[in-house]
C-alpha cells in the first residue's frame, strides 16, 4: 500500500476510536444520571442508542460494499471494454500469415508458390489498408449494375437487361456520412450463365463474393434452388449477407409482401429477417397524363439505412473477421499443396 494512503488510513482509525470512546464516555455518563431517577428510561435509552450505533455502522458497510462493487463493476467493464475484439482478430491474421510465408519456402513448385506469396501480400496490403469491401452478387440481370447505380448515384457500368453485362469485377469507392473508413463496392457477374464464358465470369464471382467484407445476394423474385445453394455456401463459410430483393416496382403490393415473405422463410436458418429488404434500383418509365415520360427515382432507402446501421456497428469486426477468414483459407490451400508434395 502507498505511504500516503497508509498515514490516511491510520488517522482515520485514529479518528474513529477517539470518537467512539468519547460516546461511550458520554453515553455511560448520561445512564448514571438518569438511572438513579428512572432506571427503566435509562436502560431503554440505551438500548435505543445501541440500536442507533448499529443501524449506522450497517447502513455504512451496506453503502460501502455497494460503492466497492460499482467500482469494482465500472473497473471490469472498462477492462473488457478496451479488449478490442477486432484487434486480436488482425493480430491472428498476422501471425497466420507469418506461419503461411514460413511453409512457402518449403513448396518446390515455384508458380504455385509465387501465386500463394502474392495472395498473401494482398491480403496483408488489406490488413494495413481496411477499406470495408461491399460485393453485389447474384444471377445475371437481377439488377446488380443498376443497385450499385443507385448506391453510387451516378450511372457505371451498362444498365441493360441482357445476361452477361458486367464480365469483370468493377469496384466503385463510397463514402458514408458517420464512416471513417472507405467503402469498397464491386459489382460481380452473373452467376447461373450458360457457356464457358458464364462459367467463367461465374468463377470470379464467386471468388470475389469470398472475400467481400459484407455481401448483398440480390434477385427479382422468389429464391432459386439454384441460387440458394451458393447463398447457403457464402453464409456458411462466415460471410455476413444481405438478400436484397430487386424490381419490386414489377409487382403490385400483395405481391411484393407474398414473395418478402417467402424469401425470409426460405433462409430464415441463416439470414435475420431484418437483412432481407426489398427495393426498386431502377423503376420503369411511365407516361404521365400529358404524355410525357417519367423515370421514377431509386427507391433504395430502406437498404442504404440497413446498410448503414451494419457498417457502423459491425464494420471493424466484419474486417477482422474477413481478413482472418482469409487467412485461414490461404493457410489451407498451403498445407494441402504441401500435403500433395510430400505424397509425391
Amino acid at each position: 500500500m502507498p505511504l500516503p494512503r497508509l498515514i490516511i488510513l491510520i488517522l482515520g482509525l485514529s479518528v474513529i476510536i477517539g470518537l467512539i470512546i468519547w460516546l461511550i464516555n458520554s453515553i455511560y455518563r448520561l445512564y448514571i444520571s438518569i438511572s438513579f431517577t428512572a432506571p427503566l428510561l435509562a436502560n431503554f435509552l440505551i438500548f435505543l442508542i445501541m440500536g442507533l450505533l448499529g443501524l449506522l455502522i450497517y447502513a455504512f458497510i451496506y453503502y460501502f460494499n455497494i460503492f466497492s462493487s460499482r467500482k469494482a463493476s465500472r473497473h471490469r467493464n472498462k477492462r473488457y471494454t478496451n479488449l478490442k475484439l477486432p484487434e486480436q482478430k488482425t493480430e491472428a491474421a498476422q501471425e497466420n500469415l507469418n506461419a503461411i510465408r514460413r511453409q512457402l519456402e518449403t513448396i518446390q513448385d515455384k508458380v504455385a508458390q509465387k501465386a500463394l506469396l502474392n495472395r498473401s501480400q494482398e491480403i496483408a496490403e488489406n490488413l494495413t489498408r481496411g477499406e470495408l469491401k461491399v460485393v453485389i452478387f447474384g444471377t445475371g440481370s437481377a439488377g446488380k449494375t443498376s443497385l450499385v447505380n443507385a448506391l453510387l448515384g451516378e450511372i457505371i457500368g451498362q444498365v441493360q437487361a441482357t445476361m452477361g453485362t458486367t464480365k469483370i469485377g468493377e469496384t466503385y469507392c463510397l463514402k458514408l456520412k458517420g464512416l471513417s473508413r472507405e467503402i469498397l463496392i464491386t459489382d460481380t457477374p452473373g452467376i447461373l450463365e450458360a457457356g464457358i464464358e458464364g462459367t467463367e465470369r461465374e468463377q470470379l464471382a464467386r471468388q470475389l463474393a469470398t472475400e467481400a467484407d459484407l455481401l448483398l445476394f440480390v434477385v427479382d423474385n422468389d429464391l432459386r434452388q439454384s441460387e440458394y445453394k451458393p447463398l447457403q455456401i457464402l453464409v456458411d463459410i462466415g460471410k455476413r449477407s444481405l438478400l436484397v430483393f430487386n424490381k419490386v416496382d414489377l409487382y403490385t403490393e400483395e405481391e411484393e409482401n407474398q414473395i418478402i415473405q417467402k424469401l425470409k422463410e426460405r433462409v430464415k436458418s441463416f439470414i435475420p429477417e431484418q437483412d432481407v429488404i426489398s427495393v426498386a434500383a431502377n423503376p420503369q418509365t411511365f407516361a404521365s397524363e400529358t404524355g410525357q415520360t417519367i423515370q421514377p427515382s431509386p427507391d433504395i432507402l430502406p437498404l442504404i439505412k440497413r446498410l448503414a446501421a451494419i457498417l457502423r456497428a459491425e464494420g471493424e469486426d466484419l474486417i477482422a473477421d474477413n481478413i482472418l477468414l482469409q487467412s485461414q483459407r490461404l493457410g489451407e490451400e498451403a498445407r494441402n499443396l504441401i500435403d500433395r508434395q510430400r505424397k509425391r
